[in-house]
């Protein structure tokens, strides 16, 4: 079987880690072989990466920011994507490059030039074959949120926010193909039903 790439993308609080789960369980139900991920992390070197943008309070500047996104995002697809998908597992990952042009180009400000300057860099031409945008509005997002542990990008004030969720619908209008855009707002089995519809329509499943 062919590998497959799949990212869950969206605002704080939309479900992705939830969906991702709910998605793997499907596909092993299927009898495909799927590998789950998050990013930034992946592999022990991506997470010390991951402890540097995710935690604290540090205030990096917006190309630095990307920088190190990319750093532990290539680490992530040299050492663990791209030899899943060469064995042909479905990789199924909770953010991916979409994250880093939504956040640090939509909402930090971030050149377009340089974003695609350090993608090219780091992980040549590989897209997902399918990105399930979870879109939910920003103050329902940010209240589910705070029942847990704020990260760094969580604590970011409500206008960086709405520019990210700007950010994320662009794309999904650049990129109709490739990305679908599902309402989040629904209670979580309406999300993972709607998931599977698209999944099962886009890439032929049953």
């Amino acid at each position: 079987m062919t590998g497959r790439l799949i990212t869950f993308e969206g605002g704080d609080g939309a479900g992705k880690s939830t969906q991702t789960a709910r998605l793997a369980d499907y596909l092993d139900r299927l009898g495909i072989e799927v590998v789950c991920t998050r990013e930034p992390g992946g592999t022990a070197e991506a997470e010390a990466i991951r402890s540097l943008l995710v935690a604290g309070e540090a205030d990096w500047d917006p190309l630095t920011e990307a920088m190190l996104h990319y750093a532990a995002r290539r680490e992530h697809v040299e050492k663990r994507i791209a030899p899943a998908l060469a064995d042909g597992k479905w990789v199924l990952s909770d953010r991916f490059y979409d994250s880093t042009v939504a956040y640090q180009c939509c909402g930090q400000g971030l050149s377009r030039d340089d974003e695609a300057a350090l993608r090219r860099l780091a992980i040549g031409e590989l897209e997902p074959d399918l990105t399930l945008l979870l879109d939910i509005p920003v103050e329902t997002g940010r209240a589910r949120a705070q029942a847990r542990r704020q990260s760094r990008y969580e604590a970011m004030n409500d206008a960086l926010h709405r520019r990210v969720r700007a950010g994320f619908l662009e794309i999904a209008r650049r990129e109709p193909r490739r990305v679908a855009v599902i309402d989040a707002g629904q209670d979580p089995d309406s999300v993972a039903a709607a998931v599977r519809s698209i999944v099962a329509g886009r890439l032929g499943l049953p």
